[in-house]
Protein backbone atom coordinates (compact mmCIF):
# COMPACT_ATOMS: atom_id res chain seq x y z
CA UNK A 1 0.00 0.00 0.00
CA UNK A 2 1.06 3.31 -0.87
CA UNK A 3 1.84 6.36 1.87
CA UNK A 4 -0.69 8.48 -0.37
CA UNK A 5 -3.49 5.85 0.15
CA UNK A 6 -3.00 5.75 4.12
CA UNK A 7 -5.84 7.33 5.57
CA UNK A 8 -5.93 9.60 8.61
CA UNK A 9 -4.58 7.65 11.73
CA UNK A 10 -3.81 9.76 15.08
CA UNK A 11 -0.37 10.21 15.72
CA UNK A 12 1.14 9.71 19.41
CA UNK A 13 4.50 9.42 20.91
CA UNK A 14 5.06 7.97 23.97
CA UNK A 15 6.86 10.78 26.66
CA UNK A 16 9.74 9.81 28.77
CA UNK A 17 8.11 10.16 32.34
CA UNK A 18 10.79 7.94 33.74
CA UNK A 19 14.84 8.61 34.02
CA UNK A 20 16.56 11.39 33.35
CA UNK A 21 14.50 12.15 30.44
CA UNK A 22 12.00 13.34 32.82
CA UNK A 23 13.49 16.13 34.01
CA UNK A 24 10.96 19.22 34.08
CA UNK A 25 12.84 21.29 31.76
CA UNK A 26 12.94 18.20 29.06
CA UNK A 27 9.52 17.58 29.79
CA UNK A 28 8.45 20.86 29.06
CA UNK A 29 10.43 21.32 25.99
CA UNK A 30 9.42 17.93 24.90
CA UNK A 31 5.87 18.38 25.01
CA UNK A 32 6.20 22.01 23.28
CA UNK A 33 8.06 20.58 20.31
CA UNK A 34 4.82 17.72 19.95
CA UNK A 35 2.16 20.62 20.18
CA UNK A 36 4.01 22.33 17.96
CA UNK A 37 4.23 19.93 15.41
CA UNK A 38 0.36 18.60 15.34
CA UNK A 39 1.08 15.10 16.76
CA UNK A 40 -2.14 13.95 18.00
CA UNK A 41 -1.21 12.44 21.88
CA UNK A 42 1.75 12.13 24.64
CA UNK A 43 1.50 9.16 26.54
CA UNK A 44 2.96 8.22 29.54
CA UNK A 45 3.40 4.49 31.00
CA UNK A 46 3.00 3.45 34.89
CA UNK A 47 5.47 1.83 37.64
CA UNK A 48 5.39 2.60 40.95
CA UNK A 49 8.04 0.75 42.95
CA UNK A 50 11.50 -0.76 40.94
CA UNK A 51 13.96 -2.83 42.59
CA UNK A 52 17.55 -2.07 42.21
CA UNK A 53 17.99 -5.10 39.91
CA UNK A 54 15.55 -3.79 37.52
CA UNK A 55 16.50 -0.35 37.18
CA UNK A 56 18.32 -0.14 34.30
CA UNK A 57 17.48 2.56 31.75
CA UNK A 58 15.75 4.35 34.34
CA UNK A 59 17.55 4.22 37.55
CA UNK A 60 14.25 3.60 39.12
CA UNK A 61 13.20 7.54 38.83
CA UNK A 62 9.43 7.07 37.91
CA UNK A 63 7.33 10.22 37.75
CA UNK A 64 3.50 9.00 38.67
CA UNK A 65 1.27 8.43 34.94
CA UNK A 66 -1.76 10.87 36.42
CA UNK A 67 0.18 13.42 38.14
CA UNK A 68 2.49 14.20 35.47
CA UNK A 69 -0.69 14.19 33.06
CA UNK A 70 -2.35 16.87 35.42
CA UNK A 71 1.03 18.68 35.05
CA UNK A 72 0.94 18.27 31.03
CA UNK A 73 -2.64 19.33 31.03
CA UNK A 74 -1.43 22.82 31.96
CA UNK A 75 1.61 23.02 30.08
CA UNK A 76 -0.25 22.28 26.92
CA UNK A 77 -3.39 23.63 25.41
CA UNK A 78 -4.45 21.22 22.45
CA UNK A 79 -2.53 17.91 22.33
CA UNK A 80 -4.60 14.86 23.48
CA UNK A 81 -2.54 13.45 26.61
CA UNK A 82 -3.12 9.25 27.72
CA UNK A 83 -1.22 6.51 30.13
CA UNK A 84 -0.35 3.20 28.67
CA UNK A 85 -1.45 1.59 30.42
CA UNK A 86 -2.25 2.60 34.60
CA UNK A 87 -2.39 -0.54 36.29
CA UNK A 88 -5.47 -0.59 38.64
CA UNK A 89 -4.74 -3.05 40.93
CA UNK A 90 -2.20 -0.92 42.00
CA UNK A 91 -4.49 1.92 43.40
CA UNK A 92 -7.46 2.37 45.43
CA UNK A 93 -10.60 2.86 43.79
CA UNK A 94 -12.30 6.35 44.77
CA UNK A 95 -8.84 8.32 44.89
CA UNK A 96 -8.04 7.16 41.57
CA UNK A 97 -11.26 7.71 40.38
CA UNK A 98 -11.18 11.50 41.65
CA UNK A 99 -7.64 11.86 39.89
CA UNK A 100 -9.28 10.56 36.84
CA UNK A 101 -11.63 12.94 36.65
CA UNK A 102 -9.75 15.82 37.81
CA UNK A 103 -7.14 15.54 34.38
CA UNK A 104 -10.37 15.18 32.61
CA UNK A 105 -11.10 18.19 34.00
CA UNK A 106 -8.45 20.44 33.82
CA UNK A 107 -7.21 19.45 30.17
CA UNK A 108 -10.45 19.75 28.99
CA UNK A 109 -12.00 16.61 27.91
CA UNK A 110 -7.74 15.25 26.38
CA UNK A 111 -7.37 12.05 28.57
CA UNK A 112 -7.79 8.66 27.22
CA UNK A 113 -6.96 5.69 29.86
CA UNK A 114 -5.54 2.84 29.11
CA UNK A 115 -5.90 0.44 31.82
CA UNK A 116 -3.86 -2.75 32.87
CA UNK A 117 -3.68 -5.68 35.39
CA UNK A 118 0.29 -5.61 36.03
CA UNK A 119 2.80 -7.84 35.54
CA UNK A 120 5.86 -7.08 38.00
CA UNK A 121 5.89 -8.92 41.12
CA UNK A 122 8.26 -6.68 42.87
CA UNK A 123 6.17 -3.71 42.58
CA UNK A 124 3.18 -6.31 43.95
CA UNK A 125 5.26 -7.19 47.05
CA UNK A 126 6.12 -3.48 47.75
CA UNK A 127 2.55 -2.39 47.23
CA UNK A 128 1.16 -5.54 49.44
CA UNK A 129 -1.00 -6.45 47.10
CA UNK A 130 -1.62 -9.92 46.31
CA UNK A 131 -0.40 -10.76 42.70
CA UNK A 132 -2.97 -13.65 41.91
CA UNK A 133 -6.09 -10.95 42.75
CA UNK A 134 -5.01 -8.47 40.15
CA UNK A 135 -7.45 -9.67 37.52
CA UNK A 136 -10.46 -9.27 39.58
CA UNK A 137 -8.77 -5.87 41.06
CA UNK A 138 -9.25 -4.85 37.79
CA UNK A 139 -12.68 -5.52 36.83
CA UNK A 140 -13.30 -3.84 40.34
CA UNK A 141 -11.73 -0.76 39.39
CA UNK A 142 -13.02 -0.60 36.26
CA UNK A 143 -17.04 -1.07 37.47
CA UNK A 144 -16.53 1.36 40.10
CA UNK A 145 -15.11 4.18 37.35
CA UNK A 146 -18.00 3.38 35.09
CA UNK A 147 -20.54 4.06 38.03
CA UNK A 148 -18.59 7.17 39.17
CA UNK A 149 -18.81 9.00 35.84
CA UNK A 150 -22.16 7.70 34.95
CA UNK A 151 -23.97 9.25 38.12
CA UNK A 152 -23.46 12.23 40.52
CA UNK A 153 -24.28 10.24 43.44
CA UNK A 154 -21.84 7.16 43.89
CA UNK A 155 -21.81 4.28 46.96
CA UNK A 156 -18.81 3.12 47.86
CA UNK A 157 -18.51 0.76 51.58
CA UNK A 158 -22.15 1.64 52.56
CA UNK A 159 -21.38 5.34 51.95
CA UNK A 160 -23.09 7.48 49.12
CA UNK A 161 -21.09 10.35 48.02
CA UNK A 162 -21.00 13.55 45.40
CA UNK A 163 -18.70 12.01 42.86
CA UNK A 164 -17.65 15.62 41.27
CA UNK A 165 -16.62 17.10 39.00
CA UNK A 166 -17.74 14.46 36.62
CA UNK A 167 -16.72 15.28 33.17
CA UNK A 168 -17.48 13.16 30.36
CA UNK A 169 -15.86 9.51 31.10
CA UNK A 170 -12.53 9.16 28.50
CA UNK A 171 -12.42 6.18 26.44
CA UNK A 172 -11.02 3.19 28.33
CA UNK A 173 -8.37 0.97 26.41
CA UNK A 174 -7.50 -1.92 27.73
CA UNK A 175 -3.96 -3.27 27.66
CA UNK A 176 -3.15 -6.85 27.64
CA UNK A 177 -3.19 -9.91 25.63
CA UNK A 178 -6.55 -10.83 23.15
CA UNK A 179 -7.09 -14.13 25.71
CA UNK A 180 -7.52 -11.72 28.72
CA UNK A 181 -8.02 -8.68 27.53
CA UNK A 182 -10.87 -9.37 25.19
CA UNK A 183 -13.43 -10.15 27.44
CA UNK A 184 -12.56 -7.01 29.56
CA UNK A 185 -12.78 -4.82 26.71
CA UNK A 186 -16.47 -6.32 26.22
CA UNK A 187 -17.47 -5.83 29.92
CA UNK A 188 -15.93 -2.55 30.50
CA UNK A 189 -14.06 -0.86 27.61
CA UNK A 190 -14.44 1.25 24.74
CA UNK A 191 -11.54 -0.44 22.98
CA UNK A 192 -8.11 -2.15 23.35
CA UNK A 193 -4.45 -1.53 23.60
CA UNK A 194 -2.01 -4.03 22.15
CA UNK A 195 1.71 -3.43 22.77
CA UNK A 196 3.98 -4.15 19.96
CA UNK A 197 1.80 -5.74 17.34
CA UNK A 198 2.39 -5.78 13.65
CA UNK A 199 -0.33 -5.79 11.12
CA UNK A 200 -0.23 -9.36 10.23
CA UNK A 201 -0.82 -10.51 13.89
CA UNK A 202 -3.18 -7.73 14.40
CA UNK A 203 -5.78 -8.41 11.51
CA UNK A 204 -7.67 -11.44 13.09
CA UNK A 205 -7.46 -10.49 16.72
CA UNK A 206 -9.37 -7.38 15.70
CA UNK A 207 -11.82 -9.46 13.00
CA UNK A 208 -12.64 -11.47 16.52
CA UNK A 209 -12.65 -8.57 18.99
CA UNK A 210 -14.95 -6.87 16.89
CA UNK A 211 -17.31 -9.35 16.32
CA UNK A 212 -17.11 -10.28 20.29
CA UNK A 213 -18.06 -6.21 20.36
CA UNK A 214 -20.70 -6.75 18.27
CA UNK A 215 -22.71 -9.64 19.49
CA UNK A 216 -22.16 -8.13 22.79
CA UNK A 217 -24.20 -4.62 21.34
CA UNK A 218 -21.08 -3.09 22.12
CA UNK A 219 -20.03 -0.34 19.57
CA UNK A 220 -17.16 -0.91 17.41
CA UNK A 221 -13.78 -0.81 19.76
CA UNK A 222 -11.40 2.09 19.56
CA UNK A 223 -8.07 0.71 18.77
CA UNK A 224 -4.75 2.32 19.45
CA UNK A 225 -1.36 -0.14 19.16
CA UNK A 226 1.68 0.71 21.15
CA UNK A 227 4.50 0.03 18.84
CA UNK A 228 7.63 1.32 17.07
CA UNK A 229 7.91 2.88 13.77
CA UNK A 230 10.53 2.81 11.27
CA UNK A 231 11.04 6.68 11.31
CA UNK A 232 14.66 6.39 10.54
CA UNK A 233 13.10 4.85 6.79
CA UNK A 234 10.74 7.14 5.90
CA UNK A 235 9.00 5.19 2.89
CA UNK A 236 8.75 2.01 5.22
CA UNK A 237 7.55 3.75 8.08
CA UNK A 238 4.71 5.22 5.90
CA UNK A 239 3.90 1.93 5.07
CA UNK A 240 3.69 0.43 8.07
CA UNK A 241 1.32 3.04 9.52
CA UNK A 242 -0.60 2.26 5.82
CA UNK A 243 -1.01 -1.34 6.98
CA UNK A 244 -2.31 -0.26 10.51
CA UNK A 245 -4.68 2.29 9.07
CA UNK A 246 -5.98 -0.58 6.70
CA UNK A 247 -7.26 -2.22 10.20
CA UNK A 248 -9.48 0.34 11.14
CA UNK A 249 -7.06 1.45 13.91
CA UNK A 250 -8.14 4.68 15.60
CA UNK A 251 -4.33 5.72 16.28
CA UNK A 252 -0.87 4.70 17.14
CA UNK A 253 1.81 5.82 19.82
CA UNK A 254 4.92 5.06 18.78
CA UNK A 255 7.47 4.25 21.70
CA UNK A 256 11.21 4.23 21.18
CA UNK A 257 14.04 5.48 23.92
CA UNK A 258 15.93 8.85 23.30
CA UNK A 259 18.67 10.71 25.22
CA UNK A 260 17.47 14.37 24.52
CA UNK A 261 14.96 17.00 23.36
CA UNK A 262 16.91 17.07 20.12
CA UNK A 263 16.34 13.05 19.61
CA UNK A 264 12.66 13.77 20.75
CA UNK A 265 12.49 16.26 18.38
CA UNK A 266 13.61 14.44 15.42
CA UNK A 267 11.00 11.14 16.38
CA UNK A 268 8.42 13.90 16.12
CA UNK A 269 9.53 15.48 13.02
CA UNK A 270 9.45 11.48 11.36
CA UNK A 271 5.86 11.08 12.73
CA UNK A 272 4.64 14.58 11.68
CA UNK A 273 5.64 13.89 7.77
CA UNK A 274 3.20 10.60 8.05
Amino acid sequence: MSATATPRVERGLLLRNMGPQSSLAMLRECAALAEQAGIDHLWVVDHIAIPPDDAEGSGGRYLDPLGTLAWLAGATTRIGLGVTVLIAPYRPKLPTAKLIATVQELSAGRLQLGVGVGWMEAEFRALGVPRGARGRLTDEFLAFLHECFAHDVVEAHGQPFIFAPRPARPPVLIGGAPEHAFARVVAHGDGWMPMRAEAATLAPQLAELRARMAEAGRPAPRVVPLTGLSLDDGVRAADELAALAALGVAGVVHAARYDSAADFGRMVEGLARL
